[in-house]
């Protein structure tokens, strides 16, 4: 269903601006419940990052480097006339958009079927009781409503010329999918999760790869166990570390090859040059700081436990409000604000709970993650409250494959107290992304190791050797 460009209703219950996972979800949420709702983006695709620039394409680029592995593992089952795979990424691409925008309709469809009013263009609050849309085609139109949650999500950070001189001949995450062809020679900056998983596909597909970090690892909010095994297996798959390195300059043209200089004195030819440092919130021209609404020093919405800002009737949800930057946790949030705020009486106090988040990196292998890392165990409950168990070791499937090609795997449990309850699963390997989530709701409903040695394993997986470790 198309957008509608006059509202519907005098006053609206809940204005949300931002179409992307967390207003979506919100904004459906809140309509199932009878209330009058209107969604505002600024942008022609519903989605948000997720779907159109994150998410889900980038999960399809892992998918088919993950495909490139498996034909390459195939000769080791003794499968002939496997010759090694060629990535054809220039007839890939419109395929795999023709399925974003797919989710586009799709997404447009079940907000007008929840009876969202949907509108196109710049939301911009007047005061906390009405937004003003700015249509493609100038228009304005105002709304009136009782509440406004804002959900504009984020977006990728670039440095300034004036920082590092030819930054602006860099691409960012969202322009990793408008690439129509496969860069052969690529650098990514960066040691995040987006910088990892781009560098990884990009390797796997058979692209030089350098990456670029300031520090001696990547993925340094995540477990150690878990990076320092990555880490040097990134580096054994071919991927060109470069650590303790920052980009100082690039010199080159547009489409042309470039230059990128750091401060170690290397110089890196390359195609293309993805910058992952970072994303910041999408705030500006909100009118949320003349309406007094508190952002802290990122530019992040300030927000409390019931997603509320410090101006009443301004709520934030998402990456926008700056915490647990990930889709699910705005979807989450969504939910439960309107659940909250609309639904039956079971739900008057629902609100999402930021602690002991699961997520994943599509690494290749990829890391699955849920609770404390050791360090925060320890700085929690103390080192000696704490007790690790740990086990390596390869999957079954990499039993007829070359030595070298063997992705490690590496299972680690964080428990503390007598009672060893589980505060921390931490998991590199094959599976790791599938495996995470069922373990993820153990941890939360209070799991102790005894629990998962009561479980009985499903042999042989991966999965078994988190209740069988010893």
């Amino acid at each position: 269903m198309a957008p509608i460009t006059k509202p519907t209703h005098e006053q609206y219950d809940i204005v949300f601006i931002g179409g992307g996972s967390g207003g979506v979800a919100g904004s459906r949420r809140a309509a199932s419940y009878g209330a009058k709702v209107a969604l505002i983006e600024s942008t022609p695709k519903l989605g948000g990052t997720c779907v159109n620039v994150g998410c889900v394409p980038k999960k399809i680029m892992w998918h088919a480097a993950d495909i490139a592995d498996k034909i390459r593992h195939a000769k080791g089952y003794k499968f002939k006339n496997v010759e090694e795979p060629v990535f054809d990424w220039h007839t890939f691409k419109p395929q795999r958009d023709a399925y974003i925008r797919r989710l586009n309709g799709i997404y447009e469809n079940n907000v007008a079927k929840e009876g969202v009013d949907y509108f196109q263009g710049a939301g911009r609050l007047i005061s906390p009781t009405q937004v003003e849309v700015t249509g493609f085609d100038g228009e304005k139109i105002s709304l009136n409503t009782k509440l406004v949650c804002v959900a504009t999500g984020g977006r990728p950070t670039i440095p300034s010329e004036d920082k590092i001189p030819g930054a602006s001949l860099g691409i960012n995450s969202d322009g990793f999918f408008d690439l129509t062809e496969q860069p052969k020679r690529v650098a990514v900056v960066g040691a995040g999760y987006i910088a990892v998983e781009l560098a990884g596909v990009l390797n796997t597909l058979g692209s030089e790869t350098h990456l670029i970090i300031r520090q001696d690892n990547f993925l340094r909010t995540f477990d150690p166990t878990i990076y320092e095994s990555l880490g040097t297996w990134a580096e054994h798959t071919g991927i060109k570390i470069h650590k303790r390195s920052n980009v100082t300059k690039v010199e080159g043209q547009p489409g042309q090859t470039l230059t990128v200089h750091t401060d170690k004195g290397e110089t890196l030819e390359v195609d293309c040059l993805i910058w992952a440092i970072g994303r910041h919130a999408n705030t500006e021209g909100l009118g949320v700081e003349e309406l007094g609404v508190k952002l802290d020093k990122k530019g992040d919405i300030v927000t409390n436990e019931w997603q509320e800002s410090n101006v009443p009737g301004i709520l934030a949800i998402g990456d926008v409000q700056g915490r647990a930057l990930l889709t699910p946790v705005a979807i989450a949030a969504g939910r439960r604000l309107s659940n909250r705020l609309f639904g039956p009486e079971k739900f008057k106090k629902d609100k999402l709970s930021y602690e002991d988040i699961p997520t994943v990196v599509f690494s290749h292998p990829p890391i699955g993650t849920v609770g404390l890392t050791e360090p925060e165990a320890k700085e929690k409950y103390g080192a000696e409250n704490i007790k690790i168990y740990k086990s390596s070791f390869r999957a079954l499937y990499f039993s007829m494959v070359p030595e070298e090609e063997k992705e490690p795997s590496v299972y680690k449990l964080i428990v503390t107290g007598p009672e060893e309850k589980v505060v921390g699963i931490h998991i590199l390997g094959l599976g790791s992304d599938e495996v995470i989530q069922g373990f993820a709701v153990a941890l939360k409903m209070g799991a102790t190791k005894e629990d998962l040695d009561n479980t009985v394993a499903i042999h042989p997986t991966s999965g078994e050797e988190l209740v069988t470790l010893r």
